[in-house]
């Protein structure tokens, strides 16, 4: 998951952004967002979790994570503007709620560069140099805040290389994996076997679904580009859809070849589990591999590290967090402090949970903004919006939010303690600023 927080139009100069994103554009806008780092991590976590046929939780994950789409899509035309879930909750539901939306998508942003940390210091690190992992995160963290301070240029100049070089590891393993098969190596009957030890097939499935469904989350952001979108309403749902169709296909390809290619007990012990299958079948230095799934990681912790500390910075400016977040270098002119307060969150988080434990936390801090996008729908049904939009079958934003509610009680206790301590912080925070904007809108004007 990688995704750049874009800005609000200029509407006190009636200017608003320019229309220039054709169809094809945004949706390779889209599936970069949503081909990210997180399958290069989370393949063996899924396998632990769900057994050998890995493919079927991301393929749960996908059908799930396109009921919500389909809830953005309609949303997105009907209000094309930058702002996201926090702008339609706040539409439905008013600012408190708008808040909250927001904030739990500036923690999951922080989560989520937590996890990559993580994930940068394991097995795919250890192919040239073995170090221990809290130590590596603390140290790859500095360093992508020292390139996030330096300026965005620079760093989404660094993410279209980094982009493709993602891509062509994991179409890689897609590759190594049916030449293992038509050598005769692998075995295709772990693709049949669900569930585990303690865990019947349904069950497995849901529990494997809850951690496949991180590697689809990116798309939710897209909605922040539908105002520079060429006919939003046509080109926005083929684009989305199109796009995590897309992404689907690749994850339960690179799913089927790993988890056929090596042995599931192997892949759910690998902090690294795609350099798995280049040592099984072959013909890859696995060190060049390696390299590619750093590179990967490093790029989804640092595009979802830009967009996390533009959102604490955005919020501080609107008198929604502490005013300090929006102190800038006055040569770089980058928020240092909200760059600074988002990394120190994350070295914290890093070095207290898991890879696993982690993702979870964000899937479910983006499951309680999911169910509100999906409820918001049909409390928005009230408002005409645009003449002409996406309107979603009814039943579709319905399954949406019971997906939300279904996969929220899969997550293991531990995680929902960290994420009750997050919405809490949150919910105060929330509070104190809805409180202050109503003596503010209250005091007579001088």
């Amino acid at each position: 998951m990688s995704s750049i927080q874009h800005a609000q139009p200029d509407t006190a100069s009636g200017a608003g952004l320019k229309r220039a994103l054709t169809t094809p554009l945004l949706y390779f806008f889209i599936l970069g967002d949503v081909l990210g780092a997180g399958v290069y991590v989370l393949v063996g976590q899924v396998a632990a979790d769900a057994g050998g046929a890995v493919w079927v939780p991301l393929l749960v994950a996908l059908v799930l994570a396109l009921l919500t789409a389909s809830s953005y899509a309609e949303l997105a035309t009907k209000y094309p503007k930058a702002g996201g879930a926090s702008h339609y909750a706040t539409k439905a539901f008013g600012p408190f709620a708008g808040f909250i939306a927001g904030f739990c998508m500036l923690a999951a942003g922080v989560v989520s560069v937590a996890a990559l940390a993580r994930g940068f210091g394991g097995d795919y690190l250890s192919a040239f140099v073995d170090l221990p992992v809290a130590a590596v995160a603390v140290v790859f963290l500095a360093l992508l805040a020292a390139l996030n301070a330096r300026g965005i240029q620079e760093s989404t100049r660094a993410n279209v290389v980094a982009t493709v070089i993602e891509v062509g590891g994991l179409l890689i393993i897609v590759a190594l994996g049916g030449w293992l098969l038509l050598r005769g190596d692998g075995d295709v009957g772990r693709l049949t076997q669900l569930g585990t030890p303690g865990e019947n097939a349904a069950s497995a499935v849901l529990s494997g679904s809850v951690l496949a469904y991180y590697s689809f989350v990116g798309f939710e952001t897209s909605v922040n580009v539908a105002e520079e979108t060429r006919n939003p309403r046509r080109s926005y749902p083929r684009a989305l859809f199109g796009a995590l169709a897309t992404a689907g296909a690749v994850y339960v390809l690179v799913g089927i070849a790993a988890s056929a290619a090596v042995p599931t007990s192997r892949l759910a012990a690998s902090s690294g589990p795609l350099l798995e299958v280049v040592h099984a079948a072959g013909g890859v230095p696995p060190r060049l591999f390696s390299a590619i799934a750093l590179v990967a990681v490093a790029n989804g912790a640092l595009l979802t590290g830009i967009m996390s500390s533009r959102l604490a910075f955005g919020m501080a400016r609107d008198g929604l967090l502490p005013s300090v977040l929006t102190s800038v270098l006055p040569s770089r002119r980058t928020p240092w402090v909200a760059i600074a307060a988002t990394t120190i969150l994350a070295m914290v988080l890093a070095v207290t949970g898991s890879v696993a434990t982690l993702a979870s936390t964000l899937v479910l801090l983006l499951l309680v903004v999911f169910f509100m996008v999906n409820i918001a729908v049909l409390v928005l049904r009230r408002d005409t919006g645009t003449a002409d939009h996406f309107r979603t079958p009814t039943v579709l934003p319905v399954l949406g939010a019971v997906s939300c509610v279904v996969l929220a009680t899969q997550i293991e206790a531990e995680v929902w303690w960290r994420g009750l301590v997050v919405l809490a912080v949150g919910a105060v925070l929330g509070a104190i600023s809805h409180r202050a904007a109503r003596r503010k809108a209250a005091a007579p004007t001088p």
